[in-house]
């Protein structure tokens, strides 16, 4: 089952890191992966609050082949030109620290990015027992 959570303001990030943490529990995760995907989730959560204007993540819960959680972060704000350099640990675009999306990919047993510009951000990852 997958659920929808709006990410519009700062609260939501809060919310965002609860129910990730309440599924990584129920997904059995040990406390370093729990650790992972929620820290992993704030950083994206954050990255579609400040850069992609707000927007959604999907939250589910993956019972097969493999337990874990997948988390689909979705903007529509001016996309990225190029996804190797923002990847890159110290680029940002912004006034942060450019470790975001390196490390939320490092964080994650899966990772995907979709971006262009203005057509907006998809960043999906996992995280698996």
């Amino acid at each position: 089952m997958t659920e929808r959570l709006d990410i519009r303001k700062s609260e939501d990030v809060v919310r965002v890191r609860q129910r990730v943490r309440a599924l990584a529990l129920e997904a059995g995760l040990s406390l370093v992966d729990q650790t992972k995907i929620v820290t992993a989730a704030s950083e994206l959560a954050r990255n579609t609050l400040d850069y992609g204007r707000g927007g959604t993540v999907d939250v589910e819960l993956v019972l097969s082949p493999r337990r874990g959680v997948r988390l689909s972060f979705v903007d529509e704000g001016p996309g990225i030109a190029d996804i190797e350099l923002a990847l890159r640990d110290g680029y940002t675009s912004g006034g942060g620290l450019g470790l975001g999306l390196g490390g939320a990919k490092r964080l994650s047993s899966e990772f995907s990015i979709r971006s262009a510009p203005g057509e907006g951000t998809t960043v999906t990852i996992a995280r698996f027992k």
